[in-house]
């Protein structure tokens, strides 16, 4: 059994650090070309002990397979606003030199039985230690608000059921991941919109952001 789990969570909370920084770099990129970035905001976490423990029981995971048989251990999700953004998010997902992609579920186009949406894409991400390199697994989930909002209450459910739902609340549960679909297929056709939209609010707020700095130094 491993005796020093902060010590073997280190490189996962590293890699977790780093890949926020990385993946909230290109938001940034987008923002500053003025472009409309695919991503929303981006999160990222180190499971907890207690339910790495828990899901070694559950999935009969040995401590010394616990690397190579457990791949969430380091999570990132990337948030977007339109189904759309998130095969974008892929694509540059794919095309960089600093991760290696190992698996790919899309979970949008093969919806789960419950009404899950999302995509998850498994990594080998290298961890620069001061004992050398270590390649770390991590999973980056990608989705949109309104899948983000279901599967978060879908999750705290679980929390109180153990994935056992009564009948009627798991078919509230598919009803509630339609609507959500819904609302997001009810988004993309009017993304042009609701994007220049959003293009003239920063504008208007960028116009006043550059009168006030002017203001402040005409009064010194």
């Amino acid at each position: 059994m491993i005796e020093n789990w902060q010590h073997f969570l280190l490189p996962y909370q590293q890699a977790v650090n780093e890949l926020k920084v990385k993946l909230r770099g290109m938001r940034k990129q987008y923002q500053d070309a003025e472009q409309h970035s695919p991503i929303e905001f981006v999160t990222g976490r180190v499971k907890p002990v207690d339910s790495i423990k828990e899901k070694m029981v559950r999935r009969h995971v040995q401590a010394d397979r616990l690397e190579q048989d457990m791949q969430d251990i380091a999570g990132l999700r990337i948030m977007c606003q339109f189904v759309e953004d998130i095969y974008e998010v892929v694509d540059l997902l794919r095309q960089r030199s600093d991760m290696t992609i190992l698996e790919e579920r899309d979970y949008i186009s093969n919806v789960k039985p419950s009404g899950y949406r999302s995509y998850h894409i498994v990594i080998e991400y290298p961890v620069q230690l001061v004992t050398g390199e270590k390649r770390i697994l991590a999973e980056i989930q990608i989705r949109t608000l309104a899948m983000n909002f279901w599967a978060t209450i879908e999750h705290s459910l679980n929390y109180k059921y153990q994935g056992e739902f009564p009948e009627e609340l798991s078919a509230r549960l598919q009803r509630a991941a339609e609507a959500a679909f819904r609302l997001d297929n009810e988004m993309s056709e009017i993304r042009e919109e609701i994007q220049e939209a959003q293009n003239l609010f920063s504008y208007k707020k960028s116009i006043q952001h550059q009168a006030g700095g002017e203001q402040g130094l005409s009064k010194e």
